[in-house]
């Protein structure tokens, strides 16, 4: 997701907190083949060098997660966070599986 503009649409829509990243997802704009993820990490995460260590491990977790998981219908975005850095590549798979199937209820829970 280039633009800022689907960053701040994705952030008006749903949550799901876990320890090392924030899962928001959003209805997408305009239909779309495939799945659309975006990625941020701010400043508070710590310098240029841990911020794209985070992207890194989220986009890597995200590429072996989203595409069984994920719906072509909704737009995601990973919020990374400090605790991404020293958590295991397996806990925070484990914690993306999770958050999906959460906002997955709450879609099928809500009208």
């Amino acid at each position: 997701m280039p633009n800022r503009r689907d960053f701040l649409r994705v952030q008006a829509g749903r949550r799901c907190a876990m320890p090392g990243f924030v899962l928001q997802v959003a209805p997408a704009d305009r239909p779309q083949p495939l799945v659309r993820v975006g990625f941020t990490v701010s400043r508070k995460v710590g310098n240029a060098v841990a911020r794209n260590r985070v992207r890194r491990r989220l986009r890597e977790i995200a590429g072996m997660v989203i595409p069984g998981e994920a719906r072509p219908d909704l737009d995601y975005v990973l919020v990374g966070r400090q605790a991404a850095l020293a958590r295991d590549f397996g806990a925070l798979r484990q914690e993306l599986q999770e958050a999906l199937k959460r906002l997955k209820a709450l879609a099928l829970a809500t009208p």
